[in-house]
């Protein structure tokens, strides 16, 4: 049986010879020749360490509690499935924590992950288990707890296909969100209510892939190869242009920045896949201080410094946050506030356009005055068990080290954070596709913040997997 009709899959073979024909790193590597890399560490990894614990917790040789701290060691130091994020091993952390006879916890977990003999056994495995997680959240919150420690049955698909991949990885793809997502904008597949045949219907068009890539390339294609097709795709998802060009007869009768209403380009070759408002888009444009952008927003009245901190601001309001700006015009104070309240954090952040990298140390003693100051007025006004200071750049230089930690032990912020332009783009992408999925909580957004260092789109990406 197929899945995909002529037009499907001659739009899928095309983003295959895109990832085919992309261009060597500077390693001299192919995308291609770099993946078949990573496959083989896959295997090894899977051969020497993930097997022989796995069947080790299967046949009662490893505890439940062993089984999940080895689980997260082995991702930990061989980070290639993406399965520490909030989909992996959160979600593994939330079902322990929550479940109130681990026994019964233990004999679900080990019913979901053993290998499926076929695919109705598959649905039936997911099917259990979403009945089994949706019955301990709901005893989570009868016992006077929130929803926001309760593990989303939204995770159980690419948490069990991660297990049974392991077991046999030719038959059982990951049923990672980022392919979903891609697969969804290329119109190869919408997903519907039940998981169950969401996963099947996910596996089948993987394996139709593989067949037709291998035919149509002549390089063969399991099913790791067709999800490094999705993912080198969705590596790049912002790629409309945000300024179609103009033929030069047309008159210019506005800008970039002061147009409510934007028209369509009178050629256009494929619809829009982007989620993402032109406003949110140019960030990492303006973020590496594009000539363009900088003409624009002369046109504009304004100027890329202030258009960059409007755009972060609209941005943080989009994901959820009370937002509000603070640092123009009014001397030695962060550029914006935004508050998740039900969370009780903050974020004081500042926007830093540069061509090259930003460096903290240029700024270090003015930051860790007025954040000292404004840190205390706020704590004053409200309670708040965490404040994080936030810098957005277009990238960082690596020099961060020891201004970071002075800034933790002179002031009361919790951590420091360098995100890069294309970070925050994602992370609205990824909150517009999924809003009553992503919340701003230690499930979801915070955690993010909750390590000092530099924050890029493929760590947020990772972490939504």
């Amino acid at each position: 049986m197929t899945y995909l009709n002529e037009q499907q899959l001659e739009h899928a073979k095309e983003v295959m010879r895109e990832y085919l024909s992309a261009p060597a790193d500077s390693e001299g590597k192919s995308p291609a020749e770099s993946n078949r890399f990573w496959d083989q560490e896959r295997l090894e990894v899977i051969n020497t360490q993930l097997s022989p614990l796995l069947s080790g917790y299967f046949e009662g040789e490893i505890t439940l509690d062993d089984f999940k701290s080895r689980i997260d060691s082995i991702n930990k130091r061989n980070q290639l499935w993406g399965f520490k994020g909030i989909k992996g091993q959160m979600f593994f952390n939330m079902v322990i924590n929550v479940a109130d006879d681990i026994d019964e916890c233990d004999q679900e977990l080990k019913a979901a992950l053993k290998l499926p003999n076929n695919e109705p056994i598959a649905s039936s495995r997911i099917k259990t288990f979403t009945h089994y997680i949706k019955r301990l959240g709901d005893q989570w919150v009868e016992a006077g707890n929130t929803r926001y420690g309760t593990p989303k049955v939204g995770s159980i698909p690419f948490f069990l296909s991660y297990f049974w991949q392991i077991q046999d990885y030719k038959i059982w793809p990951v049923y990672y969100t980022s392919s979903v997502r891609t697969m969804t904008d290329l119109n190869l597949w919408q997903p519907r209510e039940d998981q169950s045949e969401n996963y099947l219907v996910f596996k089948r068009i993987h394996e139709e892939l593989a067949r037709v890539f291998t035919e149509v390339s002549g390089v063969d294609f399991d099913l790791y190869e067709v999800e490094h097709v999705f993912w080198h795709k969705a590596g790049n998802p912002y790629t409309t242009p945000l300024f179609p060009e103009k033929d030069e007869s047309e008159e210019e009768t506005g800008t970039a920045f002061n147009n409510t209403i934007i028209s369509p380009p009178k050629t256009i070759s494929h619809l829009p896949e982007s989620y993402v408002p032109p406003i949110i888009s140019i960030l990492p444009g303006i973020a590496r201080n594009e000539t363009v952008l900088e003409e624009a927003a002369k046109r504009s009245g304004t100027n890329l410094a202030r258009a960059f901190e409007k755009s972060i601001n609209v941005g943080f309001t989009i994901l959820g946050y009370e937002t509000k700006l603070l640092g123009q015009g009014k001397g030695r104070v962060p550029d914006g506030l935004a508050l998740a309240l039900d969370d009780s954090y903050a974020i004081f952040w500042d926007a830093k356009v540069r061509t090259e990298s930003y460096s903290m140390g240029t700024d270090d003693r003015i930051i860790r005055e007025y954040i000292t100051t404004q840190s205390r007025d706020l704590k004053r006004r409200r309670s708040l068990r965490n404040t994080y200071y936030v810098v957005i750049s277009s990238c960082f230089s690596d020099d961060f080290d020891d201004t970071i930690r002075s800034i933790k032990m002179d002031t009361d912020i919790s951590e420091v954070c360098l995100i890069e332009a294309e970070a925050l783009v994602a992370m609205i992408d990824i909150k517009l596709r999924e809003p009553l999925q992503i919340t701003l909580g230690p499930d979801g957004f915070q955690r993010l913040f909750t390590f000092s260092g530099i924050i890029t789109s493929s760590s947020v990406r990772e972490l939504f997997i």
